[in-house]
């Protein structure tokens, strides 16, 4: 052993690992927003092939386009959409998850088994359908079930306006509920 110099500190430093901090708990209504983003983006994509039908089934393009979609809606069958974070979920709102879960894996075999352009235009206009639908739904139920804090922070702001912006944002917002 090496003679130790004089002023030198006799403790060894040791190395300690440091677990990273628990990330806090998201809001249990992240996974339904994520899936209108999956399901926009999906759409998109699947619309986009269209401008590349005459190249054939088999293009680059195309194909390269079919593995974005399945990976999109992997992500949001296996990080947003999991049995924990369905759990999780107000009541209104997990009718909301399961459907879109049942969409995407319906959506995710379809392009598995596709055999024509023809299938993959109608799974892009039944994903848009969807991505519209599960957009309005959850946006209105977002607003049915606001809670009472929000409910009186959007009354405060209302307040604000004039007699005429008043009635026609109060008229919007009790359609909004009636139709939720």
């Amino acid at each position: 052993p090496e003679p130790q110099k004089e002023g030198a500190s006799e403790e060894k430093s040791t190395s300690t690992i440091q677990e990273p901090a628990k990330a806090a708990k998201t809001v249990a209504s992240a996974c339904v927003p994520c899936a209108l983003g999956h399901f926009s983006t999906s759409a998109g994509l699947l619309n986009e092939i269209a401008r590349f039908k005459e190249e054939g089934i088999t293009s680059d393009e195309i194909l390269d386009r079919i593995a974005k979609v399945q990976e999109e809606q992997n992500a949001l069958e296996r990080v947003d959409l999991t049995r924990e974070n369905i759990q999780s979920l107000p009541p209104w709102e997990k009718e909301l998850a399961e459907d879109a879960l049942s969409q995407s894996r319906k959506l995710r075999h379809s392009l598995e088994s596709f055999t024509s352009i023809k299938q993959l235009e109608q799974a892009a206009a039944d994903t848009s359908s969807f991505y519209r639908e599960l957009n309005r739904k959850w946006f209105k139920g977002r607003f049915a079930h606001l809670g009472p804090e929000k409910a009186q922070r959007i009354a405060d702001e209302v307040g604000k306006l004039g007699p005429e912006d008043k009635e026609r944002v109060k008229k919007r917002a009790a359609e909004l509920i009636e139709s939720a």
